[in-house]
């Protein structure tokens, strides 16, 4: 049903919570999972993102949770880093890849009217080429 699952990261509480899903998904569909790391460039740049350029910071968030993930018994992962505006890319890395799902964690931004339009998660839901899960 999921031959290919992308799984967006960053240093995120969220990230960590939705890697338990993760992990299911991927052992229960033998799916193949795609580690994404988005550098968000510009003046939009959130400030936890601004951590990320540093270099080396995203190979070692992608192989850390890489890592993770072959502790639970999960192999077929690839990883791939990008720099942009996370939402565009991350879609547009699903349509690429064919994935048949993109799993996310979410900070909870989107669920307040005004802030909708600043969430990743939100954005991805409303672009995506694919079904989107949201760990809350």
């Amino acid at each position: 049903m999921f031959k290919t699952i992308l799984f967006p990261v960053d240093h995120s509480r969220e990230t960590r919570d939705a890697i338990a899903t993760v992990t299911n998904l991927v052992q229960t569909y033998n799916s193949r999972l795609i580690l994404l790391s988005v550098v968000e460039t510009g003046e939009e740049a959130r400030e936890d993102t601004r951590q990320m350029t540093s270099e080396g910071a995203v190979t070692e968030l992608l192989e850390g949770i890489k890592s993770l993930l072959s502790e639970e018994n999960v192999n077929n992962i690839e990883t791939l880093e990008r720099e942009g505006r996370p939402a565009f890319i991350i879609c547009d890395v699903a349509d690429e890849l064919d994935a048949d799902l993109i799993v996310m964690g979410c900070r909870g931004v989107g669920l307040i009217e005004e802030e909708a339009e600043h969430s990743v998660s939100n954005r991805v839901i409303n672009l995506s080429p694919c079904p989107v899960l949201i760990i809350p």
